[in-house]
């Protein structure tokens, strides 16, 4: 069987965010049950949207932290979204927020087996220990990211910042992995 293109699936985005002033964590659970804050074991409160499937970090300063998205213009909705609850609910919110990619992951399918110990040989850059790790760890500089890679063929890109810098990744790592005959193919 030859090469086939990689499955690429975004898994989670991270985005922060901040509103420029402070947040009222007691006043917002009380608006919003929903909300969890539990301040003796962690400073923020944590309030989930069910569309788009996320979680956002609420803290004091007006700083946000949202993951579980699956796209970068998922992420901002959800940021959007949170900020207008609140807005809706009574919490006054002068600026919207401005938000950072942060890290992006992937699960990716190279559609056929990597030789592991060759491709640590190999590739600069990498780091294989499989008494430690079933996976090896392979460091790009460009784009800056790091995939696992398994001898499945399945990989995780993370690092990322833009979701067009996932696929560069992978097409490269793919590439090189194709040129050095270190793909196995079924």
């Amino acid at each position: 069987m030859t090469q086939t293109k990689p499955i690429i699936s975004i898994v989670n985005v991270v985005v922060s965010a901040s509103i420029d002033q402070l947040l009222d964590l007691k006043d917002i659970t009380k608006k919003f049950p929903d909300v969890e804050w539990h301040p003796d074991s962690f400073p923020g409160a944590v309030f989930r949207l069910k569309e788009p499937k996320t979680a956002t970090l609420l803290f004091r300063t007006g700083k946000m932290v949202c993951t579980g998205a699956k796209s970068e213009e998922l992420a901002r909705k959800a940021v959007k979204t949170v900020v207008q609850k609140l807005r809706k609910g009574g919490i006054k919110i002068k600026k919207d927020a401005t938000v950072t990619v942060q890290n992006i992951v992937a699960s990716i399918n190279l559609g056929g087996r990597v030789q592991l110990e060759e491709t640590a040989r190999r590739l600069p850059r990498s780091m294989y220990e499989p008494e430690q790790f079933p996976g090896l760890i392979h460091r790009m500089l460009d784009p800056k990211t790091v995939i696992l890679i398994f001898t499945s063929g399945k990989l995780v890109c993370t690092g990322a910042k833009t979701e067009k810098d996932v696929f560069r990744s992978v097409n490269n790592l793919h590439s090189i992995l194709e040129e050095k005959k270190l793909m196995i193919y079924d």
